[in-house]
């Protein structure tokens, strides 16, 4: 049988009765939006991340741009102002910051990390400049401690795209907690996934909160008055309520996924494909796990003719995507690279021992061309 590259089927049929059991529970409730599920579950979240507020919205995309409408209309931020954003990365951090008429300033990544490299925001920032957005790509933390000290030296804001880091942590401490706030996804892939889109705003801030749990709702605090211009984008109850229930074994889920990773670190031994390099072991959740090889294309051939499944994260960066003609004449010849080398493996916490075992000697067999 295929490896396959992610089991949602599998991961969750482990909690059918009690995701059915919830989905019921919503039903018969006959109440589907802004209720207790998404209550609870924002509390619960809020807890889980070790900060005072979680505010549900619709999809990841949209708890990255409410932040910065939120620090927009709190004064924090200004039309044209700059967010420093690493250039290797999905292409809605670009869209959060570029659809509230900021501007988008990519850097080069850490060449071990993949994450942003402090010493490039540092040398980036301008007279222009107002916030970092820090990617925990991958579902690595970023050097959070490096640029929360250039964010107060500077006196800028330091929001955290946490989309792939559910479960990454340094010394206690789970990302999230880390910056002025951070934006989480809950897409059915994520390590804490819902069966449909979701996802939340995360900070200690109480001001900004409130305004962006008024922003999702039409900017509405009491029904049919609008303070803001806000747009629609709710957690709804059923995904609440999903949530809550894989909520309670994510971290199960995230140990489990460390095993995986543990497994193809010390077996994957080929000369031609570069591993992952993590500084501590719990600031890495591994959402995916991703090689580096100058074959890649025709290693993901290899792969795919003995049975494992891999993807590409990402092919082409935003900064040469057509969407941003502007910033097609910034040079990034790392990030370019990379994403001309990276390559996803299996990885999920469904995925037995066998499976991983076959991924491990498919690898170890890869010839590469001449």
């Amino acid at each position: 049988m295929d490896v396959p590259f992610l089991d949602l089927g599998a991961i969750n049929a482990r909690h059918a009765d009690e995701l059915k059991a919830a989905a019921a529970r919503v039903i018969d409730s006959g109440w589907y939006i802004m209720g207790e599920e998404l209550a609870a579950f924002e509390r619960e979240f809020a807890a889980w991340c070790g900060v005072r507020h979680a505010v549900g919205v619709g999809n990841g995309l949209d708890a990255l741009s409410l932040i910065l409408r939120g620090y927009l209309q709190l004064g924090a931020l200004g039309e044209g102002d700059e967010v420093i954003v690493p250039g290797n990365t999905f292409i809605a951090s670009f869209l959060a910051i570029s659809e509230n008429r900021l501007v988008p300033v990519p850097v080069e990544p850490d060449p071990r990390s993949f994450n942003l490299d402090p010493a490039c925001v540092a040398a980036a920032i301008g007279p222009r400049t107002r916030a970092i957005m820090a990617v925990h790509l991958y579902g690595q933390l970023a050097d959070m401690s490096a640029l929360a000290a250039l964010a107060r030296r500077h006196r800028l804001l330091l929001i955290e795209d946490a989309a792939q880091a559910h479960g990454a942590a340094r010394d206690g401490r789970k990302a999230g907690a880390f910056g002025d706030a951070a934006a989480f996804s809950f897409f059915p892939a994520k390590n804490l996934g819902a069966l449909g889109d979701g996802g939340a705003v995360v900070t200690a801030d109480a001001r900004l909160a409130q305004r962006v749990t008024a922003l999702r709702n039409y900017g509405s605090e009491v029904k049919y008055r609008h303070l803001f211009q806000g747009v629609n984008s709710r957690l709804d109850e059923i995904q609440a309520a999903m949530l809550r229930v894989k909520l309670r074994h994510l971290d199960e889920d995230v140990a489990w996924r460390r095993r995986v990773a543990r497994r193809y670190r010390d077996g994957i031994r080929h000369p031609q494909i570069r591993l992952p390099q993590v500084a501590q072991e719990e600031q890495h959740a591994w959402h995916l796990f991703v090689v580096r090889c100058s074959h890649r294309d025709a290693l993901q051939r290899h792969l795919l003719a003995h049975g494992i499944h891999s993807q590409v994260h990402y092919p082409v960066p935003p900064h040469r995507q057509p969407a941003y003609p502007d910033l097609h004449d910034r040079r990034l010849p790392l990030t370019e690279r990379l994403h001309e080398e990276v390559l996803s493996l299996p990885m999920g916490p469904t995925l037995g021992g066998d499976a991983v075992e076959r991924v491990i000697e498919a690898c170890q067999a890869f010839e590469c061309p001449a």
